[in-house]
């Protein structure tokens, strides 16, 4: 199975920046798709980002262009990089470990989530 490690999370102001990290370990499968959930209080948790291994990304609407995420193949670790934050990206942010499916359509694979970070933006 995957674990994971997340680290990043903290309390900015309006317009600041902070940079999530999540370090995977365990079936590399199974974490050859990688992403960062978000959930707020009172609403459903969201995916803001994910990254293959080959460096497929996808990004939220409300994130893309302020937000970057990257991944270390090595480390098999993947940031989130957020600039111009905002307060409505104040949640709790997670991290997410699935296959790829266009590289493994057969393979199956448990959903691992890490502890989740808390984000805090401040007006």
């Amino acid at each position: 199975q995957v674990q994971l490690v997340e680290s990043g999370g903290g309390l900015v102001q309006t317009g600041g920046s902070l940079r999530l990290s999540c370090a995977a370990s365990g079936d590399t499968i199974c974490s050859s798709a990688m992403g960062w959930y978000r959930q707020a209080p009172g609403k459903e948790r969201e995916l803001v980002a994910a990254i293959t291994s080959n460096g497929r990304t996808y990004y939220a609407a409300p994130v893309k262009d302020r937000f970057a995420i990257s991944r270390d193949n090595a480390k098999n670790t993947v940031y989130l990089g957020m600039s111009s934050l905002k307060p409505e990206d104040t949640a709790i942010y997670y991290c997410n470990a699935d296959r790829d499916p266009q590289v493994y359509s057969y393979y199956k694979c448990p959903q691992s989530w890490g502890q989740g970070t808390q984000v805090t933006v401040s007006s």
